[in-house]
């Protein structure tokens, strides 16, 4: 025997989200902005991918050097809390 799909197939369907930076041209992305940049970091120290955060790629990139800076300061820490 196969296995198939449930019946009814794909319930969830996710709605694509749109860039938070490209709708408010006045939010910055810097590296000084540790508040900011939390937001998108997971509990481990991880940067977020796209599809969880809804930034375009651009702006993806300019996040991710952002954190990356904030890290090498000391702004942010490179890890969790709880595996130092």
């Amino acid at each position: 025997m196969t296995e198939q799909a449930p019946q009814g197939g794909r319930r969830f369907y996710a709605r694509p989200r749109v860039c938070q930076f490209c709708t408010d041209r006045s939010t910055l992305i810097d590296f000084k902005q540790a508040d900011l940049l939390r937001r998108f970091i997971s509990e481990d120290g991880k940067i977020r991918p796209r599809r969880q955060t809804g930034t375009c790629s651009k702006h993806q990139r300019e996040l991710a050097r952002a954190i990356k800076r904030a890290r090498h300061l000391a702004l942010l820490p490179y890890t969790s809390e709880t595996l130092r």
